[in-house]
């Protein structure tokens, strides 16, 4: 039998069968429309999940899964060691990684405004490799290229700029449903509008997801152990996700409350992990449960052009986290010295968290230095407002909103493939509630349905 193992955070999910029946795990779905994420091992049937992260395991016949035990837990063994003995570790670490995973490759490089492709730049730019860069923003959105674009030319890297069209998802959606499963909500793989530029860029991405995770507070400073579960609660249901989530739960039937049974889940998922830092504990739950089964669904878009390479989710870097002090990792700390170190520069651009500031003057953030920005900030908002051009914001902006935006979305809503799992009255209802009720509330809830509706089809077509 095979023999093989999970890394501390897998990119793609393994999946394997296991005895029961073939049918809709109904308790998974209710969890992924209130989430937008599949929990733990869970997937869309009964007979089937995904290897855990961390585990070695045998598949046997039809591949079944025959045996499997972790090899890693997440801990908090911080060690002896100044913040500059640190720095000097991750900065070795972070570049040897980087070196290894790219080697003489043209490295692709998607940058944003923020730290962890900024980091990779420095550390590419540093190593001398190929590089080649790009970022998007939405047509008619907030101009979020131009920091990336700053980031590009200080490494002297080429630098495309993409804008995210007006319902790009109706020519490409099918399409999507088959590279990621359905395991994502589709309105938020922005990278698919411009897959098809990506082989012309390089031969292999470098990609920065879970830095912000693995580089700063794994929750807020305080934060007592009993308040746990209402944490995770917040930043893991999503807007509407709760009430779709309990009717579906009532209109299939299942015991109880969706609520109670989902709690439930989550505090045995965090009971079970033997951290007693309570913001260690939480950067070791996300990496466990939400890095896997959401952070890496829409990896796969990008592996479909060219393969991919993640230095924050290298198992070294995992191991290397559990042993540095949570007072070293809060608030960027080491990310942000280590840009000031390698490429003062890089770092004296603005950080888009902290806008209009930069990493040597961002503590300003929230103080009165940041009032005059926030005036025009706002008075501009505004004026897009009385012109009537706001700001595109969010990616379902783009998707659903239109005429014809709107007749797409209600062929695939009101499928025949759809109502063989969810009530037809319960996709009118919040249907009927984005249209007329709350549009950024409900936004979520129909982009769920819909994604359960090219679900339905692909499982009708099997």
């Amino acid at each position: 039998m095979p023999k093989t193992q999970t890394p501390i955070i897998p990119h793609t999910p393994t999946f394997a069968k296991v005895a029961a029946p073939h049918e809709w795990n109904k308790e998974a779905i209710c969890v992924f429309v209130a989430t937008g994420f599949f929990l733990d091992t869970d997937t869309f049937w009964c007979d089937e999940l995904v290897i855990p992260p961390a585990t070695d395991y045998e598949l046997g016949d039809h591949h079944f899964l025959s045996r499997h035990h972790s090899w890693f837990q997440w801990h908090y063994t911080p060690r002896n060691i100044s913040f500059e003995e640190a720095l000097e570790e991750f900065t070795e670490l972070f570049e040897s990684i980087l070196d290894r995973q790219v080697k003489d490759e043209k490295v692709i490089l998607p940058l944003s405004g923020g730290l962890d492709s900024r980091t990779q730049a420095a550390g590419l730019a540093f190593l001398g490799k190929n590089v080649s860069s790009y970022s998007y923003e939405f047509k008619e959105g907030y101009p979020e290229t131009k920091i990336a674009q700053k980031i590009a030319a200080v490494c002297e890297f080429p630098f495309q700029k993409f804008t995210i069209q007006k319902g790009y998802l109706w020519d490409c959606i099918e399409e999507l449903a088959n590279i990621n499963g359905c395991y994502s909500e589709f309105t938020h793989p922005r990278q698919m509008a411009i897959a098809e530029y990506y082989k012309e860029m390089g031969s292999i991405f470098s990609l920065g997801h879970w830095g912000d995770v693995l580089f700063d507070r794994g929750a807020p400073e305080g934060i007592l152990p009993e308040d746990a579960l209402a944490l995770i609660k917040k930043k893991v249901v999503k807007k509407g996700g709760m009430e779709l989530a309990e009717k579906l739960w009532q209109a299939w039937g299942l015991p109880g409350r969706f609520e109670t049974y989902f709690e439930d889940r989550l505090q045995t998922l965090w009971n079970g992990i033997a951290i007693e830092n309570v913001s260690a504990k939480m950067r070791a739950f996300k990496s466990l449960y939400w890095a896997p089964r959401w952070t890496s669904t829409n990896l796969a878009i990008f592996e479909e052009k060219r393969p991919v390479t993640l230095p924050y989710y290298s198992n070294e870097m995992c191991q290397f986290i559990c042993t540095i002090p949570e007072a070293y990792l809060a608030d960027r700390k080491l990310q942000i010295a280590y840009l000031k170190k390698r490429n003062p520069s890089l770092a004296r651009i603005t950080w888009e968290a902290k806008k209009p500031f930069h990493l040597y003057n961002f503590h300003k953030h929230k103080t009165l230095s940041h009032v005059p920005y926030r005036i025009v900030n706002k008075l501009q908002r505004e004026v897009k407002k009385m012109t009537g051009n706001s700001y595109i914001q969010r990616n379902w902006e783009l998707q659903f909103l239109g005429k014809e935006n709107a007749e797409k979305l209600a062929q695939y809503l009101f499928s025949e493939s759809l109502t063989t799992l969810v009530p037809k009255n319960i996709t009118e209802e919040f249907y009927q509630k984005f249209k007329a009720a709350d549009a950024v509330y409900y936004s979520h809830p129909v982009s769920m349905l819909l994604t359960l509706a090219l679900k339905t089809q692909q499982n009708g077509a099997h």
